[in-house]
């Protein structure tokens, strides 16, 4: 399932599914259902081309053609999915004379399935055929761009002839990067070749920064050059431009010849053997093509300088030290937003700033190119119709040269995402702006949805975690995480970003959204995904009573209900969704006809309004994510133990046990719960697909931890753990020899175990990828440090222990990545050891004797936490003078901190 082929990713197996033996459709039928398999892999390949040409860039015919089969692919897939479901429907028990006569009600309704089946693929095939004629008649297997919209400039080219004097907060940026580009300790290091990247995505300036920094320093170089590379490279086109701008009379004599990419990388090379030379490779999409250009530019001991721009962080980090460019602070964008308008003007005439600019401006988001479109757009109008233009920014229609830029920019990035990425980005067009979008749930709702398939040896919530680190990575998104934790929770869109991808959705047809004041239009109607932004939802809401029968989303987001729509009219629902919403006490909904959604891939968000589940829930045979974190359910339905395909569970505070149906569920990869006594903790270990489990509970025995321990131990695929068991403290000495050891995919650990000391199977050999580690030990010795220090992916460790202090912990590479460390003793800390460390918490149980001179040797630090328990006021007081004068004697960054 994707943006750009519509369900055909899905349904193409499905069709295949269908023709098994098992389904017994007649003949005839399966001959059409050969015809649609066959169309349908046709048109999948014929809807993929059209995808690599930008869509301003197809002509009208295609792009009717294109939508028409995306709407006919759901069609279909709606057809295949009810008569799988209903073919499929669980045996009823044929022990009892009332279970033989439900069976044979079974069968009969079957037949008439089959019947309407047959009627529906005819129907269909009619359909696909008028489809394809005109695929034919369009001759689409050779669709190109047009070229009238193909032969525009780039508009970033705009950057390189900006005059510096129009630039604003580009000087700071411009002379940190010549300072770290020019300084040189001895004759060696000014010699060497020094290679800098500049990441962002699209807007930020970073073709204008780059520019900034070669017009300074192009002077003081023997050869320069400024080239760009683009979203689809022409490599050898690059190589010959640097040529060019090299020496232009080699230029003219190679114009002639036919020189590969090696010949032309030698020429470069010969061209550069003894030159001191500046650089500038622009615009890189691609590892591969900075590669093969920086083959060519090879480090002559001149003290030559590469600098490279791109918008992807992996092709920044690859290419050498990546200055990630930040958007405008206020002030700036003010300074550029005031001066835009006042272009033509002889001063500027816009010196006060008013509430209505200061909105305008938190919408560009600090971004110039969307300040400069902004401005452009209001600096012809009066101010009267200031908030008309605020109301549309974005990516309406406009003749604005500089909207048309902003859109263009972005839609580069978009474009040059492979087509799973780009349906995984369209889907954020169901949040509103300034949402912070949390990416647990973002990640289920695309694997409900169909976007993401199974891969061997990987859960589809570690494939989706893959996609969502890929949009960081191009600078789509903007991740938001635990400060001093690398634990990335959600992410954000910038407005820009989002008003693109709002435009992009509504022309494909993929989300459709209704806002808090917005009527109903017809095509809203016929929606396949609805969402539902800050609406108040009465009984008189038309909402209430269009039709649902093809909707296959439902998402309703910082909303206030008071009724919705009945869930029985929901025929091909597929994914439930109700976040952040408010319900009044009298309001009507509840979960009534549940069990009729039997496409639902996924229930979640909901409320505290919602305190029980129907229990026929049982029938939702495809449900793969039940997500009642935020309800007040105290118990479930046995059936929930009937959903064999169940990927997550997420139960909430006021639950209170599960019981042993649980070891049914064997599909589930996420269990989440809190729980008074985990008496089920035996049927746990036969979830062996399970990558993640949280569990927090009031009470608990001896016998249900070590049944815990034995499940876990069975679980070889986990990857979080984290138990937490209030008022229980469990002796580790029943765990600390197991005969068998967890999960090594671990990179989350937290049990609520003392250990007498540090297991001897708690060690990095056993856990090469653990980032999170939260260990209870009663005595550490200077052996268990030097182990710890060698996870070489730590970045959480919280160390409790009974001793007041500990060894000290040295350098020499221990602790490499760690950022956040809590220490309930005193630890003192020698030269090299923690060199990333930005937060240390330390927790004390008595009256600190300690001091904190060592903190000098831990050069990120940036915070620091005393937590004094059972602490008088002078206690503390003495805490703050000794970190007061520590910190301001002996700490360089002067680290903000805390008592409490």
């Amino acid at each position: 399932m994707d943006a750009a082929t519509g369900a055909m990713g899905s349904l193409i197996p499905k069709l295949l599914e269908l023709l098994k033996e098992e389904y017994r459709i007649q003949t005839r039928v399966k001959k059409d259902v050969e015809f649609l398999q066959r169309e349908m892999k046709s048109m999948e390949a014929a809807l993929r081309k059209v995808a690599i040409v930008p869509r301003d860039q197809l002509n009208e015919q295609v792009k009717i053609w294109a939508n028409d089969v995306r709407e006919l692919s759901y069609e279909m897939e709606d057809l295949v999915d009810s008569f799988l479901v209903r073919v499929e429907s669980p045996a009823a028990d044929q022990d009892t004379f009332k279970g033989l006569m439900k069976k044979m009600a079974n069968l009969l309704k079957k037949g008439k399935t089959r019947h309407k089946i047959a009627d529906a693929v005819r129907h269909i095939k009619d359909q696909v055929q008028e489809v394809a004629s005109r695929r034919d008649r369009y001759k689409l297997d050779n669709v190109a761009a047009n070229q009238e919209t193909t032969s525009a400039v780039d508009p970033r080219m705009l950057a390189l002839f900006k005059d510096q004097r129009d630039l604003v907060g580009i000087k700071g940026p411009r002379d940190n990067l010549i300072k770290r580009l020019m300084d040189g300790d001895d004759v060696a290091s000014e010699q060497r070749l020094k290679i800098l990247s500049i990441c962002g995505f699209g807007g930020l300036g970073k073709t204008t920064l780059a520019k900034a920094v070669y017009d300074v320093l192009r002077p003081q170089f023997h050869s320069g050059a400024f080239v760009s590379v683009g979203r689809a490279p022409n490599v050898k086109k690059v190589l010959k431009e640097i040529i060019y701008e090299i020496d232009m009379n080699e230029y003219a004599a190679i114009q002639a010849a036919t020189l590969d990419e090696t010949q032309l990388i030698k020429q470069i090379s010969r061209l550069l053997q003894k030159k001191r030379y500046f650089i500038v490779i622009d615009d890189i999409w691609d590892i591969r093509s900075w590669e093969i250009i920086t083959c060519a530019l090879k480090n002559n001991c001149c003290g030559s300088i590469i600098i490279a721009t791109t918008r992807i962080s992996e092709v920044a980090s690859t290419a050498g030290y990546a200055y990630k460019l930040e958007p405008l602070g206020f002030n700036r964008s003010k300074e550029l937003f005031y001066k835009r308008l006042s272009i033509g003007k002889g001063k500027n005439t816009y010196a006060q700033s008013t509430e209505l600019s200061e909105k305008i401006l938190h919408k560009c988001g600090g971004v110039p190119l969307a300040i400069i479109t902004v401005a452009s757009l209001l600096a012809d109008k009066p101010r009267e119709a200031w908030s008309e233009v605020y109301n549309l920014i974005g990516f309406g229609d406009g003749d604005n040269i500089q909207v048309d830029n902003t859109r263009k920019i972005l839609l580069y990035s978009y474009y040059d995402l492979p087509c799973h990425l780009r349906t995984c980005l369209l889907y954020l067009s169901i949040y509103p702006e300034d949402h912070e979008i949390s990416k647990y749930l973002l990640i289920w709702k695309w694997v409900a949805e169909g976007f993401i398939h199974d891969k061997q040896g990987a859960g589809l919530y570690e494939i989706g975690e893959r996609y969502f680190n890929e949009l960081v990575n191009r600078n789509m998104i903007q991740p938001t995480e635990v400060e001093h934790q690398g634990i990335v929770t959600g992410c954000r869109v910038h407005d820009l970003v989002l008003d693109m991808i709002y435009a992009v959705s509504k022309e494909e047809n993929f989300v459709t959204l209704l806002g808090s004041n917005e009527s109903l239009k017809r095509p809203q109607i016929n929606a396949r995904r609805l969402a539902i932004q800050y609406r108040a939802v009465e009984h008189d809401d038309p909402l209430i009573s269009i039709p649902m029968h093809q909707v296959r989303s439902f998402s309703t987001i910082c909303c206030r209900i008071n009724a919705m729509p009945s869930l029985s009219r929901f025929q091909v629902l597929r994914v439930l969704a109700i976040e952040g919403c408010t319900f009044r006490e009298d309001s009507s909904f509840h979960l009534e006809n549940l069990g009729s959604l039997l496409q639902l891939r996924y229930l979640g968000g909901l409320s505290s309004h919602i305190t029980e589940l129907p229990k026929d829930i049982g029938k939702l045979r495809f449900l793969q994510i039940l997500d009642l974190w935020e309800t007040s359910i105290q118990e479930l339905p046995r059936s929930v133990g009937l959903l064999s395909r169940l990927k997550c569970l997420r139960l909430g505070k006021d639950f209170e046990g599960l019981e042993d149906w649980i070891g049914n569920l064997t599909s589930l990869e996420h269990l989440w719960l809190y729980c008074i006594i985990p008496t089920f903790a035996k049927e746990i270990g036969k979830l062996t697909e399970l990558r993640e489990l949280k569990i927090e509970c009031t009470e608990a025995s001896d016998e249900n931890f070590i049944d815990l321990m034995v499940s876990l131990g069975n679980l070889q695929k986990l990857q979080v753990i984290q138990v937490t068991m209030f008022w229980c403290d469990f002796p580790g000495n029943s765990c600390e020899d197991w005969g068998y050891v967890l999960s090594r995919h671990l990179r989350d650990l937290h049990l609520p175990v003392k250990f007498s000391r540090l297991p001897e199977w708690m060690n990095p050999s056993h856990f090469p990828h653990l980032v999170h580690l939260f260990v209870e030990v009663e005595t550490v010795q200077a052996q268990d440090l030097e182990i710890l220090g060698r996870f070489q992916e730590l970045i959480t460790l919280y160390l409790h222990t009974d001793d007041f202090t500990i060894p000290d912990f040295v350098g020499g590479g221990a602790f490499p990545k760690l950022r956040h460390f809590t220490c309930t003793a005193k630890p003192r800390f020698l030269v090299g050891a923690m060199p990333c460390l930005e937060y240390l918490e330390y927790v004390v149980w008595e009256r600190f004797d300690g001091d904190f001179d060592s903190i000098k040797n831990l050069p990120c630090l940036e915070k620091i936490n005393v937590s004094l328990e059972y602490a008088t006021a002078r206690d503390e007081q003495e805490v703050r003078v000794a970190l007061i004068d520590a910190l301001m004697v002996a700490h360089p960054n002067n680290p903000a901190f805390y008592t409490n």
